[in-house]
């Protein structure tokens, strides 16, 4: 039966509860239990006869001439209901004219085991609490297509118990990270998401207007962190935050425009501190969630507790390309890159380095930690003491791909201003992803800032443990309008 015959009768049958003086939508439930508190209690209250009052959505009706069992669920658990028609009387056949799979029911009974051991609830009386006038998806097939299952992803959680199960692991999996930063001392805060300019990624920003202002911001690409550093300034030695960041750039496997991202700062430690504090949250985290450290990810094995090599940015490229980032010039790096087949962005020597690192990176299984990054690709972090060129930065590197990073933050004021200064001429130039220049931070820096670290990681971990498309891990992802 198509989609709109079937709404249609079941309009009829909303009309018919609304004559019989019911109100189909009610604002309340006179509900006594949930489900799972019912069957935690079933041998007491079965044996005790004590009335109880449960509330759900029916998933499934069979009758059986003058019984009907029902399955219905909650948020916490299903269960089975007999209704009788000796029983029920009139309300059993007004319950077969009316209600349907997808109706919200509430059933006042007892509690009783059938002889195939089954837990039921047999119905004294019931109500309804939501009449549905759609179909809810065949059980066994749900939604098969992509788009239709994004764009009614509620149908897709309510029909597919992988995805309820997903999003209940990423709850527990950013709560997990929380914990860990709070039990190491961390404050949490909450920086700005409307910024005058953005900071603390190479990334193009989505644009917006402010009407009472009058002015046009940028929603921000990172979780806030020159704020954070602004923090380190103002004295708070160890802040994180876990929030929204938007970038305007393409869709991947890897990558989306709106997604939750955690950001940390400690004053008085470096990037060696760093990478180790977050490869104990990584551990940390992935134990809580999903109760192991092993993981099947891109056709890769990766134990998270086993040893997390380091290795040397240039050395990588020049064993895996033959390129030496240090010595050969742009003409070396594009023919390189033409040769692999690599796709690259202009004749600009980061974005070439950077292009060449991305080739290099999807051998590597990992778990392993990228060091010694190049001052050119990481104008933001601080360089060595021994070798201006080389940056305290790390990226952690799983499958693949980069999944989380950090650095010794720079703290020189005047440092700083110039590699604003070389970011804002990129930009200029017409490079939308250089970052832009905050010479409002770089103030505050002139107030002085502690030595510190600081590290950022997004949902992108999640999904890689989870070994899915990061859009399949959003419970909403973006749709275009139909």
């Amino acid at each position: 039966m198509a989609i709109l015959d079937i709404k249609k009768i079941r309009l009829e049958k909303l009309e018919r509860i609304k004559q019989a003086g019911i109100n189909p939508y009610p604002a309340k439930t006179k509900r006594t239990h949930t489900i799972e508190e019912a069957l935690s209690n079933f041998a007491k209250f079965s044996k005790a006869k004590k009335k109880v009052i449960l509330a759900g959505r029916i998933r499934s009706i069979r009758g059986q001439g003058a019984l009907v069992f029902l399955n219905f669920e909650d948020g916490t658990g299903k269960i089975q209901s007999l209704l009788k028609q000796d029983e029920l009387g009139e309300q059993y056949k007004f319950f077969l004219d009316n209600f349907d799979i997808g109706d919200f029911i509430e059933i006042s009974g007892t509690l009783f085991e059938t002889k195939r051991g089954e837990k039921t609830i047999e119905a004294a009386s019931f109500a309804i609490l939501a009449k549905s006038l759609l179909p809810l998806p065949e059980k066994w097939h749900g939604l098969q297509d992509e788009e239709e299952r994004f764009r009614k992803r509620y149908l897709d959680i309510l029909m597919n118990e992988e995805v309820r199960e997903m999003i209940k692991k990423k709850g527990i999996f950013w709560n997990a990270v929380r914990e860990f930063h709070l039990k190491n001392g961390f404050m949490e805060v909450e920086t700005p998401v409307l910024e005058n300019t953005t900071g603390g990624a190479d990334a193009n920003p989505f644009i917006t207007h402010h009407d009472a202002l009058d002015i046009d911001i940028y929603l921000r690409i990172s979780a806030g962190e020159l704020w954070q550093k602004r923090l380190m300034v103002a004295g708070f030695e160890k802040t994180f935050e876990i929030g929204r960041i938007f970038r305007n750039e393409g869709m991947s496997s890897e990558h989306l425009q709106d997604y939750t991202q955690c950001e940390a700062y400690w004053a008085y430690s470096n990037y060696e501190d760093m990478y180790r504090f977050l490869q104990e949250c990584y551990r940390f985290a992935a134990k809580k969630t999903f109760g192991t450290l092993k993981f099947k990810i891109r056709g890769f094995d990766i134990d998270l507790d086993g040893n997390w090599p380091l290795i040397d940015y240039a050395q990588e490229i020049q064993k895996q390309t033959g390129i030496d980032i240090w010595k050969d010039g742009e003409d070396g790096m594009v023919k390189k890159l033409k040769e692999l087949n690599v796709e690259f962005d202009g004749r600009n020597k980061e974005r070439l380095i950077d292009s060449l690192w991305k080739y290099c990176r999807k051998k590597i299984g990992g778990p392993a930690i990228l060091i010694n990054e190049p001052k050119i690709v990481s104008p933001l972090s601080k360089s060595l003491k021994d070798n201006s060129a080389i940056t305290e930065r790390f990226h952690f590197i799983i499958a693949g791909s980069e999944v989380g990073q950090g650095y010794s933050e720079l703290n020189d004021p005047i440092d700083q201003r110039n590699n604003f200064e070389k970011q804002q001429a990129l930009r200029n130039a017409g490079d939308k992803e250089a970052h832009m220049a905050d010479y409002d931070f770089v103030e505050a820096l002139e107030y002085g800032m502690p030595p510190a670290s600081g590290h950022g990681f997004s949902e992108r971990l999640f999904s890689f443990l989870m070994d899915k498309p990061v859009r399949e891990c959003q419970i909403f992802p973006l749709m275009k309008p139909k």
